[in-house]
């Protein structure tokens, strides 16, 4: 039987792996394409769909391409959001915030990492509980204490709690801090002490400056989660565009589209359909998310740099 079964050279074999090579990668990126096309396809959409006129949306001919760029979307979006006082709330609030979460999670996390006190691991073991409870759970008696307070309509509950390390999510900015400073050796500190530094001057020269990753994954993290935010502004901001926040002004938009599509045949119906189209609704989504986009594009490697090396993923 060994006759009839013909021997391969080695270079026949080599050319075998190549070509076997290049069809796994030929299928491979044909696979990542595919995909990034799935996460792609709303925002290409979107994009698209803010830039069609009220006659190209109305054109079964037009599907991706307009016939011409309709740049008055965004200007009729910016005028229905109140663009420049909403986004000037927007952030206030997400600055505030995200300046709360880098002081109260590294604070809070060095502490948990640093120092032994009583009911530490229960009271760590809270801060994690804090980060898995939905907000919804706990949101009845925050608005009574934020209302017995005075507070409400005001940023007070969207900003205060996050420098005392609750907010949104905070939790998570404390488990990252602590896990952190729990890995930092303490030698460097111990020798700093020995020359007289103390401790809060140690954690400020030291290991702040050091957890330069946890500071961006934070900053990026909070930014994001604050400026998408969109239930608690909806309950404690309720006096009207003076305080709305970006977020709140979008399902408004939605709301025009529809009651501009259900008015009937009508010449006031006629008018809202072309003032508050499809067109105009999604101009007002890509501004909203632009400023994500900005900040994303400028701290990317920054980012996924510090997210591996914090052991967020992995």
């Amino acid at each position: 039987m060994k006759a009839f079964i013909p021997k391969l050279s080695n270079e026949t074999i080599a050319k075998g792996k190549n070509a076997g090579g290049k069809i796994f990668s030929l299928l491979y990126y044909l696979f990542l394409i595919d995909l990034a096309f799935v996460f792609m396809f709303p925002f290409l959409y979107m994009l698209s769909t803010s830039l069609k006129s009220f006659q190209d949306l109305n054109n079964i001919s037009v599907t991706w391409l307009p016939t011409g760029l309709s740049f008055k979307n965004y200007i009729a979006a910016a005028q229905s959001m109140s663009l420049i006082l909403t986004v000037r709330n927007s952030v206030t609030v997400t600055g505030f915030a995200t300046l709360g979460h880098l002081f109260a999670g590294a604070f809070i996390g060095y502490g948990f990492a640093r120092f032994e006190f009583p009911f530490r691991k229960a009271l760590f073991f809270g801060v994690i509980l804090s980060a898995v409870i939905p907000t919804q759970v706990s949101i009845v008696p925050l608005y009574i204490t934020y209302s017995n307070l005075k507070m409400l309509d005001t940023f007070f509950p969207l900003i205060l709690p996050t420098f005392l390390g609750f907010g949104l999510r905070g939790g998570i900015f404390i488990f990252l801090f602590r896990q952190y400073f729990y890995g930092f050796p303490s030698a460097l500190e111990d020798a700093a002490m020995i020359d007289g530094c103390g401790r809060v001057k140690s954690f400020f020269r030291i290991a702040l400056p050091s957890a330069g990753p946890v500071i961006v994954v934070t900053t990026v993290l909070s930014m994001v989660w604050h400026w998408n935010d969109y239930y608690e502004p909806s309950l404690y901001l309720t006096s009207g565009t003076s305080t709305a926040m970006v977020t709140q002004m979008l399902p408004q938009m939605y709301n025009l589209l529809a009651a501009a599509a259900s008015g009937g045949g009508n010449a006031d119906a006629l008018e809202q359909i072309t003032r508050y189209h499809e067109g105009v609704v999604m101009a007002a989504t890509v501004i909203a998310l632009t400023p994500l986009l900005i900040v994303y594009l400028f701290l990317q490697k920054k980012f996924i740099t510090s997210i591996e090396r914090t052991g967020l993923v992995g």
